[in-house]
């Protein structure tokens, strides 16, 4: 998969995607991210890129010609057209299923804008879909970009050392996670459940499953409903602990 950042600020974003298990899967290949410059597509001596908005306001306005020119320069005509995500606190805000979807593309582009936005005319020209990470505003869209893009690496294959690392992490069944615990096993008199400690494994699995559960209906009820739970989910509950 390659995964392109159209940035006013490449230094900042490959400094990000060069630490840690996402540069590990770049530097073995298991990944290819390009962060390109768009001040290098202005047209002008000055490398200005953006101007006032018409009509009037505060701030100034990312320019449509450098992101567009910027863009076209990262594939050919004879190329399927790359897909193109512009980070905007008006899109569709990013999740893991979204995350998930992404990871199955050859190819995604990520835009970051600046300011106070982009010209609406190459938005309507070239980008696909517009993602939020949350309902708040920041200076520009490279968090959010390098957000997207690490959440989307990590499913990459080979990036992780097991599916099952991010397979039953909060979020990518529909659940948050259970509680975790390492060595050892009392800690400032609070001691590891018992259960872990005792070596069965379907146990084990089957007390995760239960406070994956809990945690979410106790702190994140949006996002699951009775009705998702199966037959199997209600046995654990009532063996385990009432907590419907």
């Amino acid at each position: 998969m390659r995964i392109d950042i159209l940035t006013l600020f490449p230094e900042m974003c490959e400094t990000v995607m060069s630490e840690s298990i996402i540069g590990r899967a770049r530097a073995a290949g298991k990944v290819e991210i390009v962060c390109t410059n768009i001040r290098d597509f202005s047209g002008n001596k000055w490398n200005k890129v953006d101007d006032t908005p018409y009509g009037g306001g505060m701030g100034m306005i990312m320019a449509a010609d450098p992101i567009y020119n910027c863009y076209k320069s990262l594939y050919s005509e004879d190329e399927p057209k790359p897909h193109l995500i512009y980070m905007s606190p008006k899109g569709k805000t990013f999740d893991q299923k979204k995350a998930v979807e992404l990871s199955r593309l050859d190819r995604v582009v990520l835009l970051c804008g600046h300011y106070e936005g982009i010209d609406q005319r190459v938005i309507d020209e070239i980008v696909d879909e517009e993602l939020s990470v949350g309902d708040y505003v920041l200076t520009g869209g490279e968090l959010p970009a390098l957000t997207v893009a690490d959440a989307v690496c990590r499913m990459l294959p080979g990036v992780l050392s097991d599916d099952l690392c991010f397979e039953e992490e909060s979020h990518f069944d529909g659940l948050l996670e259970y509680p975790q615990y390492t060595r050892p096993p009392v800690w400032h008199d609070r001691q590891v459940p018992e259960i872990l400690l005792s070596g069965n494994h379907g146990k084990i699995a089957d007390w995760r499953r239960v406070k994956a559960i809990e945690t979410t209906i106790e702190r994140r009820p949006d996002m699951l409903k009775q009705e998702d739970l199966s037959p199997k989910d209600i046995k654990l509950i009532s063996k385990y602990k009432q907590i419907l």
